[in-house]
């Protein structure tokens, strides 16, 4: 059983943001999500680094475009290593395996004659690097999604990649597989653009304005179009066109934001189809952080998020749960530190780790460096076991991209319910009492392996938190694949050193 799960890869021109960090932190969600129940898994990040902006990036600082893209690489890899993201390979466009294998894909389709060189005027968007027709446009005549870049007038020769003649077999492809792109309102947005005839694609820009791209196997005097290049890379990670690709190709699910819709349901498919290649399993598609009170980020206002400015105040794992705990799947969600923080003191903080300390400090008092054997259990024990794992389960189970927060308030539910739990149980006041010594033993090795249950379904998300909270339970290695289960915490075992897991952040 595979899972290959990608990422965009993301533009080197400006350094790694909160965006670059959400989709690759919620593909190392699925990741690990999906290593728990026995899947095999690659997971690809890196980045593009080919394009006009790119090179201009590179000529604004005075360094040579090889220096310039080693820099910009290494950040984003560092910034993916802090951020805990296990991938299985990270890609760089400027690879030669990946540029011969673009090459001899545009060579495939141009023998087929669906690619045709002609003359073209229209505006163009520098930040999309892309042709853009006047209903793509706001009033003003800006780009939506560049507004304070100026499109430019441009009239030049260039390769074109016939898009029409695929139309109608996308949205079959759409209608007979209703998983395709996901959440609906995206797969909803992608049968709107596939709704009228489709204008053909240009997959070239002349070197006369950019060079930093691969070479038209067909035309030297062209550098392919930076989307058809960086497109590639999902199959060039796997080796196409080598043999042994097919098996991670089947089960590909590409995570994108809301904004790449259109070259991952659109361009991507085509090209796919004109080489004659089978489509992706899945697009899962996410929408945008803005900051607080609903304002979009800028840098002039103020309220853009730096994560590794959050990692330094507050450790990866309250940026982690943040992003995981309040995406919402078709609408754009608030982020802020000061919001993080609150999230991480009252939530992470206060009902998970305070719990813990609570009760592994009082154990290890109390019991002589130990977890208790338990007793019979009481109604309320049972009530509380059937809850945790009521509310754990789903991470037993395959986490689509949408379904992530939801699974994250079940935990925080049920952390507010093993509280009140250990609040009315009062060991402290069961240990007072010789003929309510083993209550109290009960009660704080039931709410011991409640959490050890939590936490091992934690460590899909905030794996560095969970695996030290496991080892200050000394619980035993988790199996796979991974279902919930109690009474694996051992009865007088030895617990290991209790520290706090999550200390209070002003």
């Amino acid at each position: 059983m595979k899972s290959y799960i990608t990422t965009p890869i993301y533009y080197v021109n400006g350094s790694p943001h909160i965006g670059h960090a959400f989709t690759s932190v919620m593909a190392d969600i699925l990741k690990r999500n999906r290593e728990a129940l026995g899947y095999e898994l690659m997971l690809s990040t890196g980045v593009d680094e080919h394009g006009q902006k790119n090179q201009e990036a590179a000529a604004d600082l005075d360094m040579s475009v090889e220096e310039f893209l080693d820099m910009r690489g290494k950040e984003f890899r560092d910034v993916f290593d802090r951020l805990g993201i296990a991938y299985d390979y990270f890609v760089r466009t400027s690879r030669e395996g990946h540029k011969t294998a673009v090459a001899g894909m545009e060579q495939s389709i141009f023998d087929k004659g669906l690619i045709v060189k002609k003359q073209y005027t229209g505006t163009y968007c520098k930040g999309c690097e892309e042709f853009k027709k006047e209903s793509d446009l706001t009033e003003e005549g800006q780009c939506p999604l560049h507004p304070t870049m100026k499109v430019e007038q441009t009239d030049e020769t260039n390769y074109f990649l016939k898009m029409e003649p695929y139309r109608e077999k996308l949205l079959q492809h759409i209608a007979d597989n209703p998983d395709f792109v996901q959440p609906e309102a995206f797969r909803n947005e992608l049968k709107q653009m596939l709704a009228e005839p489709l204008e053909d694609l240009c997959i070239s820009r002349p070197k006369t304005r950019v060079t930093l791209g691969v070479d038209l196997p067909f035309d030297p005097e062209f550098v392919t179009y930076v989307w058809f290049d960086a497109l590639a890379n999902y199959l060039t990670n796997i080796d196409w066109p080598q043999e042994g690709y097919e098996a991670w190709w089947a089960e590909c699910e590409h995570l994108i934001g809301k904004d790449i819709l259109k070259p991952h349901g659109v361009y991507w498919p085509i090209m796919l189809m004109a080489a004659g290649l089978p489509l992706p399993k899945k697009l899962s598609v996410h929408s945008h952080w803005v900051g607080a009170g609903g304002v979009k980020m800028s840098k002039s206002i103020g309220n853009v998020v730096d994560p590794i400015e959050v990692i330094e105040k507050l450790g990866v794992d309250a940026l982690r749960w943040y992003l995981a705990r309040n995406m919402r799947a078709d609408s754009d969600s608030q982020i802020s530190v000061d919001l993080i923080t609150q999230s991480y003191n009252s939530e992470l903080g206060n009902k998970i780790g305070n719990l813990l300390s609570r009760a592994a400090k009082f154990s290890k008092a109390r019991f002589d460096g130990t977890v208790p054997a338990p007793g019979a259990l009481s109604a309320e024990d049972e009530a509380i076991r059937k809850s945790v794992l009521e509310a754990t389960s789903a991470m037993g189970d395959w986490i689509n991209l949408a379904d992530i927060p939801a699974r994250m308030q079940s935990i925080i539910t049920v952390a507010d319910e093993m509280n009140n739990y250990f609040a009315e149980q009062a060991p402290w006041d069961l240990i007072k009492n010789e003929e309510t010594r083993e209550r109290c033993e009960t009660v704080i090795y039931v709410t011991l392996d409640c959490l050890r249950v939590v936490m091992e379904a934690l460590t899909q998300v905030i794996p560095t938190s969970a695996e030290k909270a496991l080892r200050m339970l000394n619980a035993p290695e988790i199996a796979r694949p991974w279902r919930p289960e109690l009474d694996k915490l051992q009865g007088n075992g030895e617990l290991g050193e209790i520290e706090t897991l999550f200390p209070r952040v002003q």
